[in-house]
């Protein structure tokens, strides 16, 4: 019987199947953890005396609670600290390999997994942690877990789940210039809302996602679970292949002639069916922009902030009276007029080197507004030595904006980034939920693109809105 890309890993994998209603048993390839969501896991290990099952298929690394600043001196904030901490000791204890901060390894979970080749085509990946469709990017089933997972995974390398429904996403035609991939995700959000995916694997397909390299893929894949998909996937192809090969957990030899003729045979097959299936027109795309509190309140920048008249159900229009009222819009107002205190580049989502590449571009040679601070953030300590073997750095200082350690920032307000009360950001991120970025703080989700531009207008901008350069 043909079977969907999705379907194929998952038969892959299968240890038990019950029986219908009940969960399957599946084998877990790869683990992944970081120090949120790991330390009851552990402590539920020690207390029932078990074993981590399969340390060498387990890693972590620090990447939420650190510092972006002064990493060589104590953490100064207490939570933080004491959360590191605990992973450090979990992870020596139960023998799990860990790149603590400091290391040349470090970086966020879903940066370092894929740069160190550990996440391949065919694989079933998991970490505490929701954005690990990441991985998807690659042709892995990939998916975040909760605590009482991850104490189950550690244990057995095993992890019970039901099955899930398919969706197909098609993203075809030309795809206008200025538009990147975050504009993608941020547009299909828009179309098919925040629950849209829910209890599905979507399957991106479509001449546009073909032509993403990488990194794109893992813009796109990694804000699947924000339009509340399980997970979400891309078949991987050459562009898979060529950023796999040589890595340092990649195969070699005859091993990775073995494994790429294995993940080629992954692609849905002709004649497989979706449960659910979109079809979006590229030459439609343009730059996209949030304006409300959460990832599917967002529009073309070209437009006007909407009215919550403009919305079918009483249940949108309350959420679009209750998230202008929390932003601080007005309904009708231009979205480029819209302003900003701060501008974050970073995240799993947009904090790798093409991203860091995109926003130098358009900094070249200009300079942030005297009226907003820039942080950005490279997504591992990788990432951050080949933007400054490159000189991107250098291009970002003179610009006026602050250059930072590998982690998550200001992604979330588990660390010393934060926006304060009412602070508004422009930001690469994935999340723009009241507070994420900080109590009070108001989040606008961008491109590399538009943020760069932001920072030098002062508020939201892409970079064709940018003077010439003299």
């Amino acid at each position: 019987m043909a079977a969907t890309m999705a379907e194929k890993v998952w038969n892959a994998h299968v240890i038990s199947e019950p029986g219908e209603g009940q969960p399957d048993l599946l084998y877990i390839d790869l683990h992944l953890i970081h120090e949120v969501t790991s330390p009851q896991a552990f402590e539920a290990m020690r207390l029932s005396g078990r074993r981590v099952r399969r340390p060498d298929l387990t890693l972590a690394t620090e990447d939420h609670n650190v510092p972006t600043t002064d990493i060589d001196k104590p953490i100064a904030d207490e939570t933080s600290r004491l959360q590191l901490d605990a992973l450090r000791t979990n992870c020596a204890e139960f023998g799990v390999p860990i790149y603590s901060l400091g290391n040349d390894e470090q970086g966020i979970v879903h940066v370092v997994g894929p740069q160190l080749g550990l996440t391949q085509p065919g694989m079933t990946v998991v970490c505490g942690d929701s954005h690990t469709s990441t991985h998807g990017a690659f042709g892995a089933l990939a998916f975040g877990i909760g605590t009482s997972e991850v104490e189950h995974v550690l244990a057995t390398q095993t992890l019970h789940l039901k099955p899930f429904r398919t969706m197909s996403i098609t993203v075809e035609g030309e795809r206008p210039a200025g538009v990147t991939a975050k504009d993608v995700i941020l547009a299909i959000i828009a179309r098919i809302g925040t629950g849209g995916g829910q209890g599905h694997v979507i399957e991106y397909r479509g001449s546009v996602i073909e032509s993403l390299s990488m990194e794109e893929r893992m813009t796109v894949c990694n804000m699947s679970i924000e339009a509340g998909a399980r997970a979400g996937m891309i078949a991987p192809d050459n562009v898979t292949f060529d950023y796999l090969k040589g890595r340092d957990h990649a195969p070699v030899g005859e091993e990775w002639n073995e494994a790429v003729a294995y993940w080629s045979s992954l692609r849905t097959d002709d004649g497989a069916q979706f449960d659910t299936e979109v079809t979006i027109d590229a030459s439609e795309l343009t730059p996209f922009v949030t304006w409300g509190t959460n990832p599917g309140q967002g529009a073309p920048l070209g437009n006007s902030v909407p009215s919550p008249e403009d919305f079918e159900t009483e249940a949108e229009q309350q959420a679009a009276r209750n998230a202008l009222e929390y932003m601080g819009l007005t309904a009708g107002q231009p979205i480029r007029d819209i302003e900003v205190d701060t501008v974050f580049v970073g995240s799993c989502t947009n904090g790798r080197i093409e991203d860091l590449r995109e926003v130098a571009q358009v900094l070249e040679e200009r300079s942030v507004a005297d009226s907003v601070r820039m942080l950005i953030v490279p997504g591992s300590v990788r990432v951050k030595r080949q933007a400054e073997e490159e000189g991107l750095d250098r291009v970002f200082v003179k610009a006026g904006a602050q250059w930072r350690e590998a982690g998550c920032s200001m992604c979330l307000a588990m660390n010393p980034d934060k926006l304060a009360p009412k602070e508004r950001a422009a930001s690469t991120s994935n999340r723009n939920f009241e507070g994420r970025q900080g109590p009070g703080g108001r989040t606008h989700l961008v491109s590399p693109a538009v943020a760069a531009a932001t920072a030098v207008a002062g508020r939201l901008a892409a970079p064709a809105d940018l003077e010439v350069r003299n």
